[in-house]
């Protein structure tokens, strides 16, 4: 009796140790005391944002599997296993400004194939022990996002920014109401729970018990938009968090917010918005060129400006990850090339310098076991190449994906495969390896 009392209760601690899936718990990665844990190990990384690579995953048109491949395993070689992705876009195709194919066409409606090219990444993520942080909405107008929603709510049309005269003060205005706007939301928390319930069809596991996902994050950017929206924001922030974990307690969630810069400027609401017990950590980006801390015709005389700029924000956002004993994350960040040209091959002196500040300050985090948990870089573009005819540069059904969504200039952020800043990820993905080792 004795005996089967042993073996019944090592099987009762076996169990117990398994989610329903039957992946061990620790395989997903946790926040203990303030600091991601990985396997049982503190866990700090340099990753990259990787927005399509679950178009690329798709067999239909717009898919490339092959190149998808080629991408993670470049990844992976330099020491890269935190890929930020776009979950999908909102429909329709062919609105200025916006990704295709979407993913969601119409409310509640769903691309197949776009589905499972999100399943496809996520089981070739998950053969090279790499994690997904899913975004799930977006500000700003480039995968429909906030926008869409208000026009699928009868809200619309969107006052697309640089389009017909329109201007980006009248679309960020009309973003920002969607947090006031019920049936927006409503219709949100639909596509929440539709995400959250699928079945990775090639793996067989839930996406709720699956630890290629490591964070689901409420929305790229997302922000008030004005002093007036504040409260109603603060509150669609706790709301979603809330029921994310109420449908997925295995995974962390976040906001996806730049900090200050994406609060109005106001501090107060970044530490409220990432208070809750159900956001697991911080988030911040930064963008030098888009705020005027580097001047596109003196990089060379304004870098040290964007840097010293940019050390202070850092400092700023920490000093509310340490008040709320959360890790934080720099999960955005770009530089053009040198003399603010696209294309692959040129100069990138001015961005590696300022990359390398930023790699420094997860390093050393990491050797003082301090909040700054991880870097993802915007964007890895890899093998793709811009089209050199495209007028402005612009993305345009047909052309290659790249890490510049499609409202911007191709190649202006774009780390690709042979850009000698790949060395620099390798390099200090390596030392902070060590350093955690230590």
């Amino acid at each position: 009796m004795g005996k089967f009392l042993i073996v019944f209760g090592i099987l009762l601690l076996s169990i117990a140790s398994f989610n329903s899936s039957g992946a061990p718990k620790d395989k997903f990665i946790k926040v203990e005391n303030g600091h991601f844990v990985r396997d049982g190990k503190p866990y700090y990384y340099i990753g990259t944002n990787y927005w399509y690579g679950a178009i690329l995953g798709s067999k239909g048109a717009e898919g490339n599997r092959q190149r998808l491949i080629e991408e993670l395993d470049m990844m992976k070689a330099n020491g890269i296993d935190n890929l930020r992705v776009l979950a999908g876009a909102e429909g329709p195709d062919g609105e200025p400004r916006r990704v295709s194919p979407a993913l969601q066409t119409s409310p509640g409606v769903y691309n197949k194939e776009l589905l499972e090219g999100l399943d496809f990444l996520l089981a070739e993520m998950a053969k090279r022990n790499m994690v997904a942080i899913l975004f799930l909405n977006n500000a700003w107008e480039w995968s429909g996002g906030f926008s869409q929603y208000l026009v699928w709510s009868g809200k619309g049309p969107i006052p697309y920014p640089d389009t017909n005269g329109h201007t980006w003060n009248e679309f960020m205005t009309f973003s920002g109401t969607f947090h006031q706007c019920s049936e927006c939301k409503e219709l949100f928390r639909k596509h929440i729970k539709f995400m959250l319930g699928r079945t990775n069809q090639i793996t067989g596991i839930p996406y709720s018990n699956d630890p290629a996902i490591m964070t689901w994050e409420l929305a790229n950017e997302p922000r008030a938009f004005s002093d007036a929206n504040k409260v109603p924001f603060l509150n669609w922030v706790n709301e979603t968090a809330a029921t994310i974990k109420s449908l997925d307690p295995n995974h962390l969630v976040t906001t996806g917010s730049e900090g200050s810069w994406g609060c109005e400027v106001d501090m107060n609401l970044f530490e409220k918005i990432h208070s809750s017990k159900n956001i697991d950590y911080l988030t911040m980006h930064i963008w030098p060129f888009n705020w005027n801390w580097l001047n596109a015709k003196d990089m060379d005389g304004t870098i040290g400006n964007a840097i010293a700029k940019t050390g202070q924000y850092m400092d700023e956002h920490l000093e509310v990850a340490r008040k709320l004993n959360k890790p934080i994350v720099f999960e955005e960040f770009g530089l053009p090339r040198d003399g603010f040209v696209f294309i692959p091959g040129s100069p990138v002196t001015i961005r590696d310098q300022y990359y390398e500040f930023s790699f420094v300050r997860v390093l050393e985090s990491a050797k003082k076991m301090d909040l700054l948990a991880g870097a993802n870089f915007w964007a890895f573009s890899g093998i793709g190449k811009p089209n050199p005819v495209r007028e402005k540069n612009m993305w345009k059904s047909g052309d290659d994906y790249l890490g510049d969504p499609p409202q911007e200039a191709q190649g202006l952020n774009s780390i690709f495969a042979n850009d000698p800043t790949m060395e620099i990820v390798k390099k200090y993905n390596g030392k902070i390896l060590n350093a955690v080792k230590k």
